[in-house]
């Protein structure tokens, strides 16, 4: 199964990205995922269902220890073969 997730991290700041932002895009950008657009406003990954889970569960455990005060995301299956 394919997965593909969007994401954004609050609060926001225009000026600088803030460490919750930097930190998300990290883990995004170093996982094992492919398709990844980040933007100041909004971010997507598509990849095997396994691989994007692993991701958010470290974007989620990572930006809130970096200081987000909310993560909204949202997950949808785009395919059903894993590749």
């Amino acid at each position: 199964m394919r997965l593909r997730v969007e994401f954004t991290t609050e609060p926001f700041d225009l000026d600088e990205a803030p460490a919750h932002a930097v930190v998300a895009r990290e883990v995004i950008q170093s996982a094992e995922l492919d398709a990844v657009d980040v933007g100041p406003f909004g971010n997507t990954a598509e990849g095997g269902a396994d691989a994007v889970l692993t991701a958010v569960d470290a974007l989620l455990r990572q930006s809130l220890a970096a200081g987000a005060t909310r993560v909204s995301l949202q997950v949808n299956v785009i395919g059903g073969d894993g590749k």
